[in-house]
């Protein structure tokens, strides 16, 4: 493969390069990239989220795809603004690289950020590079539009608000494990095959997830605005803690009720977790968390992409798990994964 180092373009010369395959879809985007800002016409309440992606902590090059990560990337911010119930309009990204990377290894990153920024309808605004000493770092943030009375927060559950999961979890923790477990052995043994078979959908969702923007038009389409929302990022139990934390409640969730997926148990049965802790601690689903009215339930009883797993308390001082086995546990929260 043909190699152009980075200083050979420059980094006004990347950038263009870079610009050329980014034509702007949103009709709020007035200015895209190659000035010193991005130009948005809103016609709605702006939210911004932002990303830091660390090599070596959020990712691991020796068995990440560049067009993998660059999708992933965007996912990460776009789930946070879908998480306030807010449309997805633009991301901004910046790179910290290293000469260990080439024009050609960018371009592949930004082919999965256009990949991304097609599947969500969303414009790449701004991009920026910088010399690294070491490695890749990825700074990312994302806008997004909605009207103010859609705008959901993490702090406005009540006590008897039920708790609703798109989705499936734990599977992407699994897929991480999975692709640590033979990095090692392609590292005591470099002549060794790995060995991924029957575990395609755990790897799909560590490396390439997507972002639920099917949920903000089916909550629409179901007339639901919800009391509180979060994206499963850093684990359905961190992001519990997180909502009843900010709302002042407790919550009671049922372990029965969680939604994981067969391929999850089978690659927890083959790697020696626990699926219960892979689901609660694993991270990295980009699932939405969120509660809703007690009169709304009749409106998503049918849905068979949602699990209702729970209802919050007036009691703060409670946040438990209620065992398959009748028990109830503290929930807590051992924050395997960042994002």
């Amino acid at each position: 493969m043909e190699r152009t180092e980075l200083d050979s373009l420059g980094k006004l010369g990347l950038i263009n390069r870079i610009a050329a395959h980014f034509p702007l879809i949103n009709t709020q985007t007035v200015l895209g990239i190659g000035d010193d800002a991005a130009g948005i016409n809103p016609d709605g309440q702006i939210v911004v989220s932002q990303e830091l992606l660390l090599e070596g902590v959020h990712f691991d090059l020796a068995y990440f795809p560049l067009k993998h990560l660059g999708f992933k990337a965007v996912t990460i911010g776009v789930s946070n603004i879908i998480a306030m119930n807010a449309n997805p309009t633009q991301v901004l990204i910046s790179m910290g690289l290293s000469n260990r990377f080439s024009v050609e290894a960018v371009e592949e990153f930004y082919l999965g950020v256009k990949a991304a920024c097609l599947a969500y309808q969303i414009d790449l605004v701004q991009c920026n590079t910088t010399a690294s000493r070491m490695g890749m770092t990825i700074g990312l943030s994302a806008v997004g539009m909605a009207a103010a009375q859609q705008i959901t927060k993490r702090n406005t559950a009540k006590a008897n608000d039920i708790i609703c999961l798109t989705g499936d979890i734990g599977a992407a923790y699994l897929g991480l494990q999975a692709l640590e477990r033979e990095k090692q052995v392609f590292l005591t043994d470099p002549t060794m095959q790995p060995e991924l078979s029957g575990k395609d959908y755990v790897l799909q969702r560590q490396l390439r997830p997507e972002a639920r923007i099917d949920w903000l038009g089916r909550l629409k389409e179901l007339n639901i605005v919800p009391t509180a929302m979060i994206d499963v990022s850093d684990g359905l139990a961190a992001e519990i803690l997180h909502l009843c934390s900010q709302s002042k409640t407790g919550a009671v969730i049922y372990e029965d009720r969680l939604p994981i997926d067969d391929h999850t148990f089978l690659a927890a049965e083959d790697l020696g977790i626990n699926p219960l802790t892979a689901a609660l601690n694993g991270g990295e689903d980009y699932e939405l968390l969120f509660t809703i009215k007690q009169e709304d339930f009749a409106k998503i009883e049918s849905e068979s992409d949602l699990s209702v797993i729970g209802y919050m308390t007036a009691d703060a001082s409670v946040i438990d798990l209620l065992t398959k086995g009748g028990q109830s546990h503290p929930i807590q929260a051992q924050g395997f994964a960042v994002g």
